[in-house]
């Protein structure tokens, strides 16, 4: 199961889901709440709540024993889904670039959020500018850039709220499951600091440094990362 990261949806693992069904493997993307084309409540968007929500859908789709994978903010919500509800059906996680233990600086947060509530556009424009390490081109960048313009603009700003102000420290001893926490070195969204803090964190865990990726490795190293995937799965 993947859990995209902020703004975007579960479209960000296109060249995931190209390639690892063919090698037998089921992939379930979720938009969650607010995102992509799922519904868009206006209340809801906090680390509880999203994770009870992947809780539910795990539930209806009657999964267990699945690879939890879980990039930026869906990496945060993938660790509090295995503290909130003791790692549920889940037999490995895998963390990308993951927002945690923290998420945005109350700097980053406060000027991504006064540009979500004036120019969301401008905003999502400048996130896709920073994402990338590797060059990405223009209908590319156009396509990523209509990914996170999917999402409500409220759950956007609650989102960016939530990683300003939610912290992870006392989720991360509670993952007892193998964890694999993959980050780009070149990262200018989450640090690489960040994952290596996690790393020391979580029992069982091991750091993998993707060095000429951004804060997307699934696609700027995707064969790479690909390959990690499913020496990790199997």
């Amino acid at each position: 199961m993947f859990l995209h990261g902020w703004p975007l949806s579960h479209k960000q693992f296109e060249y995931q889901f190209d390639v690892l069904p063919s090698m037998g493997y089921r992939c379930i993307g979720i938009d969650w709440r607010g995102f992509g084309k799922s519904d868009k409540p206006i209340s809801g968007y906090n680390y509880n709540r999203l994770a009870d929500d992947i809780r539910t859908v795990v539930g209806v789709l009657q999964l267990d024993n699945f690879i939890l994978v879980g990039h930026s903010t869906g990496g945060a919500i993938a660790i509090r889904y295995m503290s909130r509800y003791n790692g549920y059906g889940v037999s490995k996680l895998v963390l990308v670039d993951a927002a945690a233990p923290i998420g945005f600086t109350t700097e980053t947060a406060n000027r991504l959020l006064t540009q979500a509530l004036n120019d969301r556009p401008k905003m999502m424009r400048e996130v896709t500018d920073t994402f990338f390490f590797q060059y990405i081109t223009s209908p590319f960048s156009e396509w990523f850039f209509q990914l996170g313009l999917q999402a409500a603009g409220w759950s956007t700003a609650a989102i960016i709220i939530t990683l300003r102000d939610e912290k992870l420290y006392a989720d991360l001893k509670k993952i007892l499951v193998p964890t694999i926490i993959i980050h780009g070195v070149q990262d200018k969204v989450i640090p690489f600091a960040q994952a290596q803090e996690l790393n020391q964190q979580i029992r069982n865990s091991q750091l993998v440094p993707f060095h000429y990726s951004g804060h997307g490795p699934f696609w700027e190293e995707r064969d790479k990362f690909n390959q990690q995937l499913r020496q990790f799965i199997d």
